[in-house]
């Protein structure tokens, strides 16, 4: 389905103002009419009778006016053929018999310019964990927005490639850019979208572990990398939004940006995820330690050996290494000894 913009529609004004002193010409052939029945003039049912058909179907007319706003759009139909988009704010007139078209109109999201309030009664219905997708039952208006919109995935749990459950959130900052496509290639254009972001965040999750992780290919080329979730956030954003425009291409919406807004382990695996982060943590500074307490004990012989200041022979130099590593790595602080005697 090919878009038709009309843009030589903007003569509303012009019009109304026609169809309105039309209207007052059908009032003053009814009253001209009626006095001169009055009269005795056959010649008032020539005016009588055109003025009283145009102000029974007079209003008609008017049905063909249309106002659009910035960033709107009006999807028409004549008896089923598609006729045309209306997108520039404007004042329009159009065939009073065209009909707007747009089967999202009653369908709610949970995102920015599109969020039921809760005043209004409607009928709440969960579409894939995608967050709540409310439909009022007040009629809506059939223009499209063609504003950039945020639509607010709800968190999904989903396990990585290493099989942990990872639980995810993104926002999608979308807008639609072909009205034709969204009208007649999908049947409701926002709920396709919200169904496209849930898929493409699971195939792109999937690919990933939640950390860096040894022996892992997540780029395809078959060599192990260093990519993860919580640290290839960017490239995992940049992942999903190429994915989920893949798929909503065909639906006339472009995928403007899509952001990582949460992710955590899921909550039956946090608490070991955290001791063993804790673990990996304590080893790491461990190792610091010791890295250090050997190089200061390597500097404290190669002192007293330049110095002269004192000859130990091996034996003395084990203990003294020994005592050095345990005072440098111990948790508490060394408590001294005096030792009054030989070491023999």
């Amino acid at each position: 389905m090919k878009e038709i913009v009309l843009n030589n529609r903007k003569n509303g004004m012009g019009m109304l103002l026609l169809f309105t002193l039309l209207y007052l010409c059908g009032i003053g052939c009814v009253v001209l009419g009626g006095v001169l029945l009055d009269d005795g003039e056959a010649i008032g049912v020539l005016a009588l009778v055109p003025g009283i058909l145009w102000l029974l179907i007079g209003w008609i007319p008017f049905c063909g006016l249309k106002v659009l706003k910035p960033q709107e759009a009006l999807v028409l139909t004549l008896f089923g053929k598609y006729v045309g988009t209306l997108k520039e704010a404007g004042f329009y007139f159009v065939n009073p018999f065209c009909t707007a078209v747009n089967p999202a109109a009653k369908t709610r999201l949970n995102q920015s310019g599109d969020v039921d309030s809760g005043k209004n009664g409607g009928l709440n219905v969960l579409l894939s964990g995608q967050g709540q997708v409310q439909v009022d039952a007040e009629q809506m208006s059939k223009k499209i927005s063609l504003k950039a919109m945020t639509l607010s995935n709800s968190r999904q749990k989903i396990n990585d490639c290493l099989g942990n459950p990872v639980e995810i959130g993104i926002a999608v900052i979308w807008r639609v850019v072909d009205t034709a496509k969204a009208v007649f290639n999908v049947d409701n254009y926002k709920e396709y979208l919200s169904l496209q972001c849930d898929s493409a965040l699971r195939d792109i999750v999937r690919v990933y572990p939640y950390d860096v992780a040894p022996n892992v290919d997540t780029t395809g080329d078959g060599i192990a990398d260093e990519g993860s979730l919580r640290g290839s956030s960017e490239l995992v954003a940049q992942r999903i939004r190429d994915e989920i425009q893949r798929k909503v291409a065909e639906a006339g919406i472009e995928i403007v940006e899509a952001r990582i807004t949460y992710l955590a382990y899921a909550p039956e695996i946090a608490a070991v995820m955290l001791q063993r982060q804790q673990a990996s943590a304590i080893i790491d500074a461990r190792k610091m330690i010791v890295d250090g307490a050997v190089g200061m004990v390597e500097m404290a012989l190669e002192r007293l050996s330049e110095n002269n200041t004192v000859q130990l022979d091996e034996e003395r130099k084990a203990a003294m290494v020994s005592n050095l590593l345990v005072v440098l790595c111990g948790n508490r602080d060394a408590q001294p000894v005096v030792n009054s005697g030989s070491l023999y």
